[in-house]
């Protein structure tokens, strides 16, 4: 089994540094970090990573214009998005649809239940980390 890798795009370095320990630390997956919508763009089309977990509002380049460029770039329109944000605008999972995200997450979050969300959303099993016999 490979290990899961994660894009996260966001412009609070406090967040950034949850979020990724805790997909890490709990999960075992890959993460990699842009603190930008441009540097989000740029890692997502080089990276090609599994998924993107995405903060809606940041300075240079919203995350719903950087949601719609992911989803109008060939390279990058299958990548699911998960979105990270304090609007509550997109609780209903027909919003996310609509904005071609897989679903999204209220700002503030649990940290001890941000992965089974995330992974709940993705369709990925959670602490199936391969264990030698």
């Amino acid at each position: 089994m490979s290990t899961k890798q994660i894009l996260v795009i966001d412009d609070e370095a406090a967040i950034q540094e949850v979020v990724q320990s805790c997909f890490e630390d709990l999960a075992g997956w890959t993460v990699i970090t842009a603190s930008s919508g441009r540097a989000g763009f740029a890692e997502a089309l080089t990276a090609k990573p599994d998924a993107i977990v995405l903060d809606v509002l940041m300075a240079d380049v919203d995350g719903l214009t950087l949601l719609r460029q992911l989803k109008a770039n060939p390279a990058t329109e299958a990548i699911p998005v998960v979105l990270l944000t304090i609007a509550t605008d997109f609780a209903d999972p027909k919003s996310c649809e609509a904005l071609g995200a897989v679903g999204a997450i209220a700002k503030p979050f649990d940290p001890f239940s941000l992965v089974e969300q995330v992974a709940g959303f993705l369709g990925w099993a959670v602490g199936q980390r391969e264990e030698s016999p």
